[in-house]
Protein backbone atom coordinates (compact mmCIF):
# COMPACT_ATOMS: atom_id res chain seq x y z
CA UNK A 1 0.00 0.00 0.00
CA UNK A 2 1.16 3.55 -0.76
CA UNK A 3 2.45 5.69 2.07
CA UNK A 4 1.70 9.40 2.26
CA UNK A 5 5.36 10.07 1.43
CA UNK A 6 5.03 7.94 -1.73
CA UNK A 7 2.05 9.82 -3.10
CA UNK A 8 3.50 13.25 -2.28
CA UNK A 9 6.43 12.61 -4.66
CA UNK A 10 6.97 15.58 -7.01
CA UNK A 11 4.48 17.80 -5.12
CA UNK A 12 5.62 21.33 -4.26
CA UNK A 13 5.60 21.05 -0.45
CA UNK A 14 6.04 24.10 1.79
CA UNK A 15 5.86 22.41 5.21
CA UNK A 16 4.68 19.26 6.97
CA UNK A 17 3.19 18.75 10.41
CA UNK A 18 3.11 15.07 11.40
CA UNK A 19 4.17 11.70 10.04
CA UNK A 20 4.28 11.01 6.28
CA UNK A 21 5.11 7.32 6.65
CA UNK A 22 1.58 6.08 7.31
CA UNK A 23 -0.25 3.97 4.67
CA UNK A 24 -2.93 5.72 2.60
CA UNK A 25 -5.96 3.83 1.31
CA UNK A 26 -7.43 6.59 -0.84
CA UNK A 27 -7.45 10.23 -1.93
CA UNK A 28 -10.50 12.50 -1.74
CA UNK A 29 -11.33 16.15 -2.32
CA UNK A 30 -15.02 15.80 -1.36
CA UNK A 31 -15.36 16.22 2.43
CA UNK A 32 -18.47 14.01 2.47
CA UNK A 33 -16.29 10.98 1.67
CA UNK A 34 -13.96 11.46 4.64
CA UNK A 35 -12.94 8.28 6.48
CA UNK A 36 -9.96 6.80 8.32
CA UNK A 37 -6.87 6.00 6.25
CA UNK A 38 -7.82 8.61 3.63
CA UNK A 39 -5.96 11.77 2.62
CA UNK A 40 -8.17 14.82 2.04
CA UNK A 41 -6.96 17.48 -0.40
CA UNK A 42 -8.50 20.91 0.17
CA UNK A 43 -9.08 22.36 -3.29
CA UNK A 44 -10.42 25.85 -3.96
CA UNK A 45 -13.29 25.22 -6.41
CA UNK A 46 -15.72 27.45 -8.28
CA UNK A 47 -18.59 26.61 -5.91
CA UNK A 48 -16.81 25.92 -2.60
CA UNK A 49 -13.41 26.07 -0.93
CA UNK A 50 -12.18 22.76 0.46
CA UNK A 51 -10.28 24.62 3.18
CA UNK A 52 -13.61 25.46 4.83
CA UNK A 53 -14.16 21.74 5.49
CA UNK A 54 -10.79 20.95 7.08
CA UNK A 55 -12.10 20.89 10.71
CA UNK A 56 -14.95 18.58 9.64
CA UNK A 57 -12.75 16.03 7.85
CA UNK A 58 -10.17 16.11 10.65
CA UNK A 59 -12.87 15.14 13.13
CA UNK A 60 -13.83 12.19 10.91
CA UNK A 61 -10.42 10.60 11.34
CA UNK A 62 -8.71 11.15 8.00
CA UNK A 63 -5.03 10.21 8.02
CA UNK A 64 -3.80 13.42 6.40
CA UNK A 65 -4.91 16.76 5.02
CA UNK A 66 -3.19 18.53 2.14
CA UNK A 67 -3.92 22.25 1.84
CA UNK A 68 -2.53 25.62 0.80
CA UNK A 69 -2.87 27.14 4.26
CA UNK A 70 -2.62 25.22 7.54
CA UNK A 71 -5.51 25.80 9.95
CA UNK A 72 -4.87 27.48 13.29
CA UNK A 73 -5.92 24.39 15.24
CA UNK A 74 -4.25 21.07 14.32
CA UNK A 75 -5.46 17.60 15.34
CA UNK A 76 -2.62 15.57 16.84
CA UNK A 77 -3.71 12.39 15.02
CA UNK A 78 -3.76 14.05 11.59
CA UNK A 79 -0.78 14.86 9.36
CA UNK A 80 -1.00 18.24 7.66
CA UNK A 81 0.86 19.05 4.45
CA UNK A 82 1.00 22.62 3.13
CA UNK A 83 1.54 22.89 -0.62
CA UNK A 84 1.82 25.72 -3.13
CA UNK A 85 -1.19 24.62 -5.23
CA UNK A 86 -3.56 22.01 -3.84
CA UNK A 87 -5.30 21.43 -7.20
CA UNK A 88 -1.96 20.59 -8.79
CA UNK A 89 -1.00 18.48 -5.77
CA UNK A 90 -4.26 16.52 -6.05
CA UNK A 91 -3.51 15.60 -9.67
CA UNK A 92 0.11 14.61 -8.97
CA UNK A 93 -0.89 12.62 -5.88
CA UNK A 94 -3.63 10.81 -7.83
CA UNK A 95 -1.07 9.84 -10.47
CA UNK A 96 1.35 8.55 -7.84
CA UNK A 97 -1.42 6.66 -6.01
CA UNK A 98 -2.31 4.72 -9.17
CA UNK A 99 1.30 4.16 -10.25
CA UNK A 100 1.32 6.95 -12.86
CA UNK A 101 -0.66 4.97 -15.46
CA UNK A 102 -0.36 7.69 -18.13
CA UNK A 103 3.35 6.87 -18.45
CA UNK A 104 2.42 3.30 -19.41
CA UNK A 105 0.12 4.36 -22.28
CA UNK A 106 0.46 6.27 -25.53
CA UNK A 107 -1.77 9.07 -24.24
CA UNK A 108 -2.86 11.73 -26.75
CA UNK A 109 -4.75 14.85 -25.68
CA UNK A 110 -7.07 16.64 -28.11
CA UNK A 111 -7.98 20.24 -27.33
CA UNK A 112 -9.74 23.11 -29.10
CA UNK A 113 -13.24 24.55 -29.25
CA UNK A 114 -14.80 22.27 -31.86
CA UNK A 115 -13.93 18.80 -33.11
CA UNK A 116 -12.50 17.33 -29.88
CA UNK A 117 -15.11 14.62 -29.45
CA UNK A 118 -15.13 13.57 -33.10
CA UNK A 119 -11.33 13.46 -33.31
CA UNK A 120 -10.84 11.55 -30.05
CA UNK A 121 -13.68 9.10 -30.68
CA UNK A 122 -12.69 8.30 -34.25
CA UNK A 123 -9.03 7.86 -33.30
CA UNK A 124 -10.24 5.36 -30.70
CA UNK A 125 -12.27 3.53 -33.35
CA UNK A 126 -9.44 3.61 -35.89
CA UNK A 127 -6.92 2.06 -33.49
CA UNK A 128 -9.44 -0.55 -32.33
CA UNK A 129 -10.00 -1.48 -35.96
CA UNK A 130 -6.23 -1.70 -36.42
CA UNK A 131 -6.14 -4.36 -33.70
CA UNK A 132 -4.93 -2.39 -30.68
CA UNK A 133 -6.48 -2.33 -27.24
CA UNK A 134 -7.42 1.32 -26.85
CA UNK A 135 -9.00 3.71 -24.35
CA UNK A 136 -11.20 6.78 -24.84
CA UNK A 137 -11.99 9.71 -22.55
CA UNK A 138 -14.61 11.99 -24.11
CA UNK A 139 -17.69 14.14 -23.63
CA UNK A 140 -19.96 11.41 -24.98
CA UNK A 141 -18.48 8.30 -23.36
CA UNK A 142 -15.37 6.80 -21.80
CA UNK A 143 -14.16 3.41 -22.97
CA UNK A 144 -11.69 0.95 -21.46
CA UNK A 145 -11.05 -0.98 -24.66
CA UNK A 146 -14.55 -2.40 -25.33
CA UNK A 147 -16.04 -1.64 -21.90
CA UNK A 148 -18.05 1.59 -21.57
CA UNK A 149 -17.61 3.78 -18.48
CA UNK A 150 -20.09 6.61 -17.74
CA UNK A 151 -18.92 10.12 -18.71
CA UNK A 152 -19.92 13.10 -16.58
CA UNK A 153 -17.33 15.69 -17.66
CA UNK A 154 -15.33 16.28 -20.84
CA UNK A 155 -12.22 15.71 -18.70
CA UNK A 156 -12.81 13.87 -15.37
CA UNK A 157 -11.44 15.00 -12.00
CA UNK A 158 -7.81 13.90 -11.36
CA UNK A 159 -8.65 10.97 -9.08
CA UNK A 160 -11.31 9.54 -11.43
CA UNK A 161 -9.06 10.24 -14.41
CA UNK A 162 -6.05 8.36 -13.03
CA UNK A 163 -8.28 5.51 -11.85
CA UNK A 164 -9.67 5.27 -15.39
CA UNK A 165 -6.20 5.32 -16.95
CA UNK A 166 -5.14 2.60 -14.49
CA UNK A 167 -8.09 0.47 -15.62
CA UNK A 168 -6.84 0.86 -19.18
CA UNK A 169 -3.34 -0.24 -18.21
CA UNK A 170 -4.72 -3.26 -16.34
CA UNK A 171 -6.81 -4.14 -19.41
CA UNK A 172 -3.68 -4.05 -21.59
CA UNK A 173 -4.49 -0.90 -23.55
CA UNK A 174 -1.60 0.56 -25.54
CA UNK A 175 -3.26 3.82 -26.59
CA UNK A 176 -5.67 6.33 -25.07
CA UNK A 177 -7.28 9.31 -26.79
CA UNK A 178 -8.55 12.00 -24.48
CA UNK A 179 -10.41 15.28 -24.81
CA UNK A 180 -8.66 17.99 -22.83
CA UNK A 181 -10.98 20.87 -21.95
CA UNK A 182 -9.82 24.38 -21.10
CA UNK A 183 -11.49 24.01 -17.68
CA UNK A 184 -9.42 20.90 -17.03
CA UNK A 185 -6.18 22.69 -17.81
CA UNK A 186 -6.95 25.69 -15.59
CA UNK A 187 -8.18 23.43 -12.78
CA UNK A 188 -5.00 21.30 -13.01
CA UNK A 189 -6.95 18.09 -13.73
CA UNK A 190 -4.29 16.92 -16.20
CA UNK A 191 -1.28 17.99 -14.12
CA UNK A 192 1.33 15.25 -13.85
CA UNK A 193 0.01 13.23 -16.79
CA UNK A 194 2.55 12.03 -19.34
CA UNK A 195 1.30 12.76 -22.86
CA UNK A 196 2.67 11.15 -26.00
CA UNK A 197 1.08 13.86 -28.11
CA UNK A 198 -1.29 16.80 -28.28
CA UNK A 199 -3.66 17.94 -31.04
CA UNK A 200 -5.07 21.46 -31.52
CA UNK A 201 -8.28 21.58 -33.58
CA UNK A 202 -9.34 25.26 -33.57
CA UNK A 203 -10.23 28.12 -31.25
CA UNK A 204 -13.48 30.06 -31.45
CA UNK A 205 -15.94 31.82 -29.15
CA UNK A 206 -16.88 29.62 -26.15
CA UNK A 207 -16.69 29.33 -22.35
CA UNK A 208 -16.26 33.07 -21.78
CA UNK A 209 -18.64 32.70 -18.82
CA UNK A 210 -15.77 30.83 -17.12
CA UNK A 211 -12.61 32.33 -18.64
CA UNK A 212 -14.07 35.89 -18.89
CA UNK A 213 -11.85 36.89 -21.86
CA UNK A 214 -10.89 35.21 -25.12
CA UNK A 215 -7.23 35.75 -24.27
CA UNK A 216 -7.62 33.80 -21.02
CA UNK A 217 -9.40 31.02 -22.94
CA UNK A 218 -6.54 30.93 -25.47
CA UNK A 219 -3.92 30.82 -22.71
CA UNK A 220 -5.71 27.89 -21.06
CA UNK A 221 -5.46 25.87 -24.27
CA UNK A 222 -1.86 26.98 -24.87
CA UNK A 223 -0.83 25.91 -21.35
CA UNK A 224 -1.54 22.31 -22.35
CA UNK A 225 1.01 22.50 -25.19
CA UNK A 226 3.49 24.42 -23.05
CA UNK A 227 3.56 21.42 -20.71
CA UNK A 228 4.21 18.72 -23.33
CA UNK A 229 7.61 17.00 -22.98
CA UNK A 230 10.30 16.94 -25.69
CA UNK A 231 9.45 13.26 -26.31
CA UNK A 232 5.90 14.17 -27.39
CA UNK A 233 4.45 15.55 -30.63
CA UNK A 234 2.24 18.61 -31.04
CA UNK A 235 -0.08 18.68 -34.06
CA UNK A 236 -1.62 22.08 -34.77
CA UNK A 237 -4.13 23.41 -37.29
CA UNK A 238 -2.39 26.39 -38.89
CA UNK A 239 -5.49 27.38 -40.87
CA UNK A 240 -6.73 28.61 -37.50
CA UNK A 241 -5.22 32.03 -36.72
CA UNK A 242 -4.20 30.75 -33.27
CA UNK A 243 -2.68 27.51 -34.51
CA UNK A 244 0.90 28.76 -34.50
CA UNK A 245 0.45 30.55 -31.17
CA UNK A 246 -0.52 27.29 -29.49
CA UNK A 247 2.89 25.71 -30.07
CA UNK A 248 5.14 28.77 -29.63
CA UNK A 249 6.65 27.55 -26.36
CA UNK A 250 6.21 23.81 -26.57
CA UNK A 251 9.16 21.45 -26.24
CA UNK A 252 7.30 18.82 -28.28
CA UNK A 253 7.99 17.98 -31.94
CA UNK A 254 5.72 20.33 -33.92
CA UNK A 255 3.72 19.09 -36.90
CA UNK A 256 1.30 21.29 -38.84
CA UNK A 257 -1.91 20.48 -40.67
CA UNK A 258 -4.03 22.59 -43.02
CA UNK A 259 -6.59 22.54 -45.79
CA UNK A 260 -5.95 26.07 -47.08
CA UNK A 261 -2.16 26.27 -46.63
CA UNK A 262 0.87 24.10 -47.19
CA UNK A 263 1.61 22.01 -44.10
CA UNK A 264 3.21 18.77 -42.93
CA UNK A 265 -0.22 17.18 -43.29
CA UNK A 266 -2.27 18.76 -46.08
CA UNK A 267 -5.75 17.92 -47.27
CA UNK A 268 -7.68 18.97 -50.38
CA UNK A 269 -11.45 18.50 -50.63
CA UNK A 270 -12.31 16.97 -54.01
CA UNK A 271 -16.01 16.20 -53.45
CA UNK A 272 -18.42 17.02 -50.64
CA UNK A 273 -21.83 15.28 -50.58
CA UNK A 274 -24.32 14.06 -47.99
CA UNK A 275 -22.87 10.62 -48.70
CA UNK A 276 -19.38 11.71 -47.66
CA UNK A 277 -16.14 13.44 -48.59
CA UNK A 278 -13.54 12.63 -51.18
CA UNK A 279 -10.22 13.95 -49.94
CA UNK A 280 -6.66 14.10 -51.16
CA UNK A 281 -4.36 13.79 -48.14
CA UNK A 282 -0.65 14.36 -48.83
CA UNK A 283 -1.15 13.29 -52.43
CA UNK A 284 -3.32 10.23 -51.77
CA UNK A 285 -7.06 10.03 -52.47
CA UNK A 286 -9.47 8.64 -49.90
CA UNK A 287 -13.28 8.50 -49.72
CA UNK A 288 -14.65 9.11 -46.22
CA UNK A 289 -18.18 8.68 -44.91
CA UNK A 290 -18.15 11.84 -42.81
CA UNK A 291 -19.73 15.01 -44.24
CA UNK A 292 -18.61 18.63 -44.42
CA UNK A 293 -15.46 20.72 -44.69
CA UNK A 294 -15.17 20.90 -40.89
CA UNK A 295 -14.87 17.10 -40.89
CA UNK A 296 -12.02 17.35 -43.39
CA UNK A 297 -10.05 18.98 -40.57
CA UNK A 298 -11.13 16.29 -38.11
CA UNK A 299 -10.13 13.52 -40.52
CA UNK A 300 -6.80 15.19 -41.23
CA UNK A 301 -6.12 15.46 -37.48
CA UNK A 302 -6.93 11.77 -37.10
CA UNK A 303 -4.63 10.80 -39.98
CA UNK A 304 -1.77 12.97 -38.71
CA UNK A 305 -2.07 11.56 -35.19
CA UNK A 306 -2.18 7.97 -36.43
CA UNK A 307 0.94 8.48 -38.53
CA UNK A 308 2.79 10.19 -35.66
CA UNK A 309 1.91 7.20 -33.46
CA UNK A 310 3.52 4.86 -36.00
CA UNK A 311 0.56 3.57 -37.99
CA UNK A 312 1.57 3.00 -41.66
CA UNK A 313 0.11 5.63 -44.00
CA UNK A 314 -1.86 3.14 -46.10
CA UNK A 315 -3.35 1.55 -43.00
CA UNK A 316 -4.28 4.99 -41.64
CA UNK A 317 -6.01 5.96 -44.91
CA UNK A 318 -7.89 2.65 -45.04
CA UNK A 319 -8.99 3.23 -41.46
CA UNK A 320 -10.26 6.72 -42.33
CA UNK A 321 -12.44 5.33 -45.11
CA UNK A 322 -14.27 3.06 -42.66
CA UNK A 323 -15.10 5.66 -40.02
CA UNK A 324 -18.69 6.81 -39.46
CA UNK A 325 -20.14 9.83 -37.65
CA UNK A 326 -19.95 10.13 -33.88
CA UNK A 327 -23.29 10.21 -31.99
CA UNK A 328 -24.93 13.60 -32.38
CA UNK A 329 -22.35 14.94 -34.84
CA UNK A 330 -24.01 15.59 -38.21
CA UNK A 331 -26.23 12.53 -37.88
CA UNK A 332 -28.84 12.59 -40.60
CA UNK A 333 -31.77 10.65 -41.99
CA UNK A 334 -34.31 11.03 -44.75
CA UNK A 335 -38.07 10.61 -44.47
CA UNK A 336 -40.21 8.84 -47.11
CA UNK A 337 -41.64 12.26 -48.00
CA UNK A 338 -38.18 13.50 -49.01
CA UNK A 339 -37.32 15.59 -45.94
CA UNK A 340 -33.72 15.35 -44.70
CA UNK A 341 -33.18 15.78 -40.95
CA UNK A 342 -29.79 16.51 -39.38
CA UNK A 343 -28.99 16.50 -35.66
CA UNK A 344 -25.75 18.14 -34.59
CA UNK A 345 -24.12 19.12 -31.30
CA UNK A 346 -23.18 22.58 -32.64
CA UNK A 347 -23.50 24.86 -29.61
CA UNK A 348 -20.98 27.58 -30.46
CA UNK A 349 -21.24 30.26 -33.17
CA UNK A 350 -18.39 28.78 -35.22
CA UNK A 351 -19.71 25.21 -35.00
CA UNK A 352 -23.20 26.33 -36.00
CA UNK A 353 -21.85 28.31 -38.96
CA UNK A 354 -19.74 25.33 -40.05
CA UNK A 355 -22.73 22.98 -40.02
CA UNK A 356 -25.08 25.39 -41.78
CA UNK A 357 -22.42 26.28 -44.37
CA UNK A 358 -21.83 22.59 -45.06
CA UNK A 359 -25.56 22.02 -45.58
CA UNK A 360 -25.84 25.05 -47.86
CA UNK A 361 -22.81 23.93 -49.87
CA UNK A 362 -24.32 20.51 -50.45
CA UNK A 363 -28.05 21.10 -50.83
CA UNK A 364 -29.38 21.46 -54.34
CA UNK A 365 -32.56 22.62 -56.03
CA UNK A 366 -35.27 24.61 -54.33
CA UNK A 367 -35.15 22.82 -50.99
CA UNK A 368 -35.19 25.07 -47.92
CA UNK A 369 -33.12 24.89 -44.74
CA UNK A 370 -35.15 25.05 -41.52
CA UNK A 371 -32.88 25.46 -38.48
CA UNK A 372 -33.98 24.75 -34.91
CA UNK A 373 -31.50 26.15 -32.40
CA UNK A 374 -31.26 27.32 -28.79
CA UNK A 375 -28.63 28.30 -26.25
CA UNK A 376 -27.82 26.88 -22.83
CA UNK A 377 -28.64 28.63 -19.57
CA UNK A 378 -26.03 29.72 -16.99
CA UNK A 379 -23.38 29.78 -19.69
CA UNK A 380 -21.72 32.42 -21.88
CA UNK A 381 -24.52 34.89 -22.71
CA UNK A 382 -22.57 36.78 -25.36
CA UNK A 383 -22.81 33.96 -27.88
CA UNK A 384 -26.64 33.84 -27.78
CA UNK A 385 -27.39 36.73 -30.19
CA UNK A 386 -24.46 35.68 -32.39
CA UNK A 387 -25.85 32.17 -32.82
CA UNK A 388 -29.34 33.48 -33.59
CA UNK A 389 -27.88 35.89 -36.16
CA UNK A 390 -25.93 33.08 -37.86
CA UNK A 391 -28.99 30.84 -38.02
CA UNK A 392 -31.33 33.59 -39.24
CA UNK A 393 -29.01 34.88 -41.96
CA UNK A 394 -28.06 31.48 -43.34
CA UNK A 395 -31.38 29.55 -43.09
CA UNK A 396 -34.67 29.98 -44.91
CA UNK A 397 -36.58 29.54 -41.66
CA UNK A 398 -35.19 29.66 -38.13
CA UNK A 399 -36.93 28.43 -34.99
CA UNK A 400 -35.38 29.67 -31.76
CA UNK A 401 -36.08 27.33 -28.87
CA UNK A 402 -34.95 26.14 -25.45
CA UNK A 403 -31.73 24.12 -25.07
CA UNK A 404 -30.69 23.27 -21.49
CA UNK A 405 -32.05 26.31 -19.62
CA UNK A 406 -30.59 24.99 -16.36
CA UNK A 407 -31.48 27.60 -13.71
CA UNK A 408 -32.39 30.40 -16.12
CA UNK A 409 -35.80 31.35 -17.42
CA UNK A 410 -35.97 29.98 -21.01
CA UNK A 411 -37.81 33.10 -22.17
CA UNK A 412 -34.94 35.30 -20.96
CA UNK A 413 -32.47 33.20 -22.96
CA UNK A 414 -34.65 33.48 -26.06
CA UNK A 415 -34.87 37.27 -25.65
CA UNK A 416 -31.06 37.38 -25.66
CA UNK A 417 -31.05 35.34 -28.87
CA UNK A 418 -33.74 37.41 -30.58
CA UNK A 419 -31.60 40.52 -30.08
CA UNK A 420 -29.21 39.15 -32.70
CA UNK A 421 -31.84 38.86 -35.46
CA UNK A 422 -31.87 41.77 -37.90
CA UNK A 423 -35.15 43.52 -38.76
CA UNK A 424 -35.21 42.16 -42.31
CA UNK A 425 -34.92 38.53 -41.09
CA UNK A 426 -37.47 38.67 -38.26
CA UNK A 427 -40.36 37.53 -40.45
CA UNK A 428 -38.40 34.31 -41.14
CA UNK A 429 -37.82 33.57 -37.45
CA UNK A 430 -40.17 31.82 -35.01
CA UNK A 431 -39.67 31.61 -31.26
CA UNK A 432 -41.06 28.47 -29.61
CA UNK A 433 -39.81 27.84 -26.08
CA UNK A 434 -40.91 24.19 -25.91
CA UNK A 435 -38.17 22.24 -27.75
CA UNK A 436 -40.43 19.32 -28.64
CA UNK A 437 -42.99 21.68 -30.14
CA UNK A 438 -40.27 23.54 -32.01
CA UNK A 439 -39.10 20.31 -33.65
CA UNK A 440 -42.68 19.33 -34.52
CA UNK A 441 -43.28 22.75 -36.04
CA UNK A 442 -40.16 22.37 -38.20
CA UNK A 443 -41.46 19.00 -39.41
CA UNK A 444 -44.85 20.52 -40.20
CA UNK A 445 -43.29 23.36 -42.19
CA UNK A 446 -40.94 21.10 -44.14
CA UNK A 447 -41.75 19.56 -47.50
CA UNK A 448 -40.11 17.40 -50.14
CA UNK A 449 -36.46 18.44 -50.63
CA UNK A 450 -36.28 20.53 -47.45
CA UNK A 451 -33.65 20.06 -44.76
CA UNK A 452 -34.26 20.35 -41.01
CA UNK A 453 -31.25 21.05 -38.82
CA UNK A 454 -31.70 20.57 -35.08
CA UNK A 455 -28.62 22.00 -33.40
CA UNK A 456 -27.20 22.32 -29.92
CA UNK A 457 -27.74 19.07 -28.03
CA UNK A 458 -26.58 16.33 -30.39
CA UNK A 459 -25.84 13.17 -28.41
CA UNK A 460 -27.43 14.42 -25.17
CA UNK A 461 -30.43 12.39 -24.06
CA UNK A 462 -31.72 14.88 -21.51
CA UNK A 463 -32.89 18.45 -21.08
CA UNK A 464 -31.75 20.16 -17.89
CA UNK A 465 -34.43 22.40 -16.37
CA UNK A 466 -34.14 23.98 -12.92
CA UNK A 467 -31.44 21.50 -11.92
CA UNK A 468 -33.39 18.41 -13.03
CA UNK A 469 -32.46 16.35 -16.08
CA UNK A 470 -35.54 15.21 -18.01
CA UNK A 471 -35.26 12.61 -20.77
CA UNK A 472 -35.07 14.35 -24.13
CA UNK A 473 -33.35 13.16 -27.27
CA UNK A 474 -33.41 15.36 -30.39
CA UNK A 475 -33.04 12.28 -32.58
CA UNK A 476 -36.08 10.61 -31.03
CA UNK A 477 -38.17 13.76 -31.32
CA UNK A 478 -37.21 14.33 -34.96
CA UNK A 479 -38.04 10.71 -35.81
CA UNK A 480 -41.44 10.99 -34.10
CA UNK A 481 -42.21 14.27 -35.82
CA UNK A 482 -41.35 12.84 -39.25
CA UNK A 483 -42.90 9.42 -38.44
CA UNK A 484 -39.77 7.47 -39.31
CA UNK A 485 -37.36 5.12 -37.55
CA UNK A 486 -34.13 6.97 -36.82
CA UNK A 487 -31.94 3.87 -36.53
CA UNK A 488 -33.08 2.39 -39.84
CA UNK A 489 -33.07 5.59 -41.87
CA UNK A 490 -29.97 7.51 -40.80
Amino acid sequence: MNTLKDILYRCSIKRVSGNTGMPISGIIFDSRKAASGIVFVAVRGTQADGHDFIPEVASKGVAAIVCEKLPDALHEEVTYVEVSDSAEALAIMAGNFYGNPSSKLNLVGITGTNGKTTTATLLYKLFLEAGYKTGLISTVRNMVNLTPVPSTHTTPDPVSLNALLDQMVQEGCEFCFMEVSSHAVVQQRVAGLVFKGGVFTNLTHDHLDYHKTFDAYLKAKKTFFDGLPASAFAITNIDDRNGSVMVQNTRAVIKTLAVKKQADFHCRIIENHFDGLQLNINGRDVWCRLVGSFNAYNLLSIYATAVMLGLPQEEALTGLSKLTAVDGRFEYMKSPSGITAIVDYAHTPDALLNVISTINDIRAGSGRLITVVGAGGNRDKTKRPVMAKIAAENSNVTILTSDNPRFENPDDILMDMEAGVSADRRKHVLTISDRKQAIRTAATLAGNGDIILVAGKGHETYQEIAGVKHHFDDREEVAKALEINWGENK
